[in-house]
C-alpha cells in the first residue's frame, strides 16, 4: 500500500472519534506498529487534529471537514484544474510557479484543516491525481443534486478494479484531493470513495429518496465509520 492511501486509510479509521491503539490500526492496514506511529507524527505535524500517545491511543475530537471559504467549490475546481494543467506543461518557470501557487493556497487553508499538502504528502503526484479526479466531478456533483443513483467504475488501492451501485451523498475537499461520500447498494453501509480512483461514473435512470439509515445526517457523526472502500 502507498503512503498516501494509508494516511487517507488512518484518517478514516480515526473519524469515529474513539480512541484507536497504533498496534490495532497496524493490524487492520497490515504494516508494522512502527509504521504507524511515524504516520501519526506526520499527521499530527501537518495540523490534523489528532490526539493521543503511543501506547495509549490515537482519536480525533474535531470532525475533518473543510469550512466554507471565500472561494466556492465550482471555485475552488476550477483553480486547482488550472494548477494541474499547468503543472503538466513541459515549462518548468510555469510548472514551479504552480507549485509555488498550490503551496500559497495550501498555507492559508482554515485552521483545523491541513495546513500544507507538502506536509502531510496527501498526494504523492497531487496534480496527476488532481486531473484525473476533476474527470468526474460533473457527474458527480449533478447525481448529487438530482438525487440520481450511480454506476461506478472504482480503482481500490490494490489497483483491482471493482463495480458498485451507490447513492452518491457528498464531496469534501482534501488539499486536491476530493472525496465522495455515498450509501452503497452492494454493500448495505456507507462507503467513502476517492474521487481520483474513479474510473467512470454511469449516471442510472432510477432516482433516490431519503430513506432513515441511508442519508448523510446518518452517517454524522461518523460513529461507525466503515473502511475505505
Amino acid at each position: 500500500m502507498r503512503r498516501t492511501d494509508r494516511l487517507f486509510d488512518i484518517i478514516q479509521i480515526l473519524r469515529d472519534g474513539k480512541l484507536h491503539r497504533a498496534q490495532d490500526i497496524a493490524a487492520r492496514l497490515e504494516v508494522s506498529t512502527r509504521t504507524i506511529y511515524r504516520d501519526m507524527d506526520t499527521l499530527v505535524a501537518s495540523g490534523v487534529p489528532v490526539e493521543g500517545a503511543r501506547g495509549v491511543g490515537y482519536m480525533v475530537r474535531e470532525a475533518i471537514t473543510l469550512p466554507p471559504l471565500t472561494l466556492t467549490s465550482e471555485e475552488l475546481e476550477a483553480l486547482n484544474l488550472g494548477l494541474a494543467i499547468v503543472a503538466e506543461a513541459a515549462d518548468p518557470d510555469l510548472k514551479a510557479a504552480a507549485e509555488s501557487l498550490a503551496a500559497k493556497v495550501d498555507a492559508v487553508l482554515p485552521e483545523g484543516t491541513i495546513a500544507e499538502a507538502d506536509a502531510w504528502k496527501f498526494a504523492v503526484y497531487p496534480f496527476a491525481d488532481a486531473a484525473r479526479g476533476f474527470t468526474q466531478m460533473p457527474t458527480l456533483r449533478a447525481a448529487i443534486k438530482a438525487r440520481q443513483k450511480l454506476h461506478l467504475t472504482y480503482r481500490r488501492i490494490d489497483d483491482t478494479l471493482t463495480e458498485r451501485v451507490i447513492r452518491p451523498l457528498h464531496m469534501e475537499y482534501w488539499g486536491r484531493v476530493w472525496t465522495l461520500t455515498a450509501w452503497c447498494e452492494a454493500r448495505e453501509d456507507f462507503r467513502v470513495f476517492r474521487v481520483d480512483l474513479i474510473e467512470a461514473a454511469e449516471p442510472l435512470p432510477e432516482l433516490f429518496v431519503d430513506e432513515p439509515g441511508k442519508r448523510l445526517m446518518d452517517y454524522q457523526p461518523y460513529a461507525d465509520t466503515p473502511a475505505p472502500d
